[in-house]
């Protein structure tokens, strides 16, 4: 049977919206912090060896079972394979273009969602809910655009590359509501965290060992702001981020959910006010306002056609 939001539920489902986005709001902190010490690869590396100790905790201590035995895994190991990829695509992709590129690029994952599910999963939504989603998208896009002076010689590859980080993002999504009468939303994220931990320190020892220079694996822990940024980026902002975006997949259409990635953008830029003393312009507020009445237009507009189509 179809999982429905009852008034008993609503307010833990967009709780954890709320919480989701607060979490990815300041997880730019904690990648600012550690990109600068280390390789793009050896911060995934280490992101995923934390969330993996964060699965193997909720495996130990949280008595878990994941329950994957005599279910069909092929949707599971695709939706991993995709939250992978939006992260390989990214941190790659951040090699030829700006951050600015990079947010603008993903800022359009909602509408992509959107359209896949609308595709796979017959989530028509309405003008009203399409509207709400442009707004929040226009607006992310927005402030990115003026807290540049020019976007100058933007990298065919980077665009790419940043595109390819959003639909995969957008795909993953998709499998993560299409598998929920499956599996539940902490297998999803254990699965997530584990894998990604093996593909992640596999992908490490072969670039280390053909550049001579796997004997730094450890070097990175040397420093502390390394750790503590890499552990949160591991913990909250990958293994909880990814069971909270599970939990709500089971209860909302995939837009209404992955619309508060875009909440997080806003969440971002108070963050750098408050934490970092960075200045607070009219059009950040103004941007600001605009999504946050986009997300929350998208959450209260009703959609048509929330079954999936198997």
């Amino acid at each position: 049977m179809e999982p429905t939001l009852t008034k008993k539920n609503y307010f833990m489902v967009y709780g954890a919206a709320i919480l989701f986005s607060l979490i990815v709001g300041f997880s730019f902190l904690g990648v600012k912090t550690a990109v600068g010490i280390t390789t793009p690869l050896m911060l995934l590396t280490y992101r995923f060896n934390f969330a993996a100790l964060g699965a193997i905790a909720f495996l130990v201590f949280g008595k878990v079972k994941l329950e994957l035995a005599n279910k069909p895994k092929r949707f599971l190991y695709l939706n991993v394979a995709f939250y992978l990829g939006f992260m390989v695509f990214q941190s790659i992709g951040l090699m030829y273009a700006t951050s600015i590129i990079s947010g603008i690029v993903f800022a359009i994952v909602p509408i992509l969602a959107k359209l896949i599910a609308w595709w796979r999963l017959g989530e028509s939504g309405t003008w009203k809910q399409t509207f709400f989603v442009f707004v929040s998208v226009t607006a992310v896009i927005l402030m990115f655009l003026f807290s540049t002076s020019g976007i100058d010689r933007i990298h065919p590859l980077g665009l790419l590359l940043l595109f390819l980080s959003s639909l995969s993002m957008a795909i993953s999504n998709v499998f993560m509501r299409w598998v929920r009468s499956q599996y539940k939303p902490l297998s999803i994220s254990i699965a997530i965290a584990i894998i990604g931990c093996v593909l992640f320190n596999l992908a490490t020892i072969v670039v280390g060992l053909k550049n001579g220079d796997l004997g730094n694996y450890f070097e990175p822990m040397q420093s502390l702001p390394f750790i503590v940024s890499t552990a949160f980026l591991g913990i909250p902002s990958t293994l909880f981020t990814a069971l909270l975006m599970a939990y709500m997949l089971i209860y909302l259409p995939t837009v209404k959910a992955v619309v508060f990635g875009n909440l997080s953008t806003a969440i971002s830029i108070l963050v750098g006010v408050i934490v970092l003393r960075e200045p607070f312009t009219g059009y950040q507020m103004i941007c600001t306002a605009l999504i946050i009445v986009g997300v929350v237009g998208t959450s209260i507009t009703g959609a048509r056609g929330n079954g999936a189509k198997h």
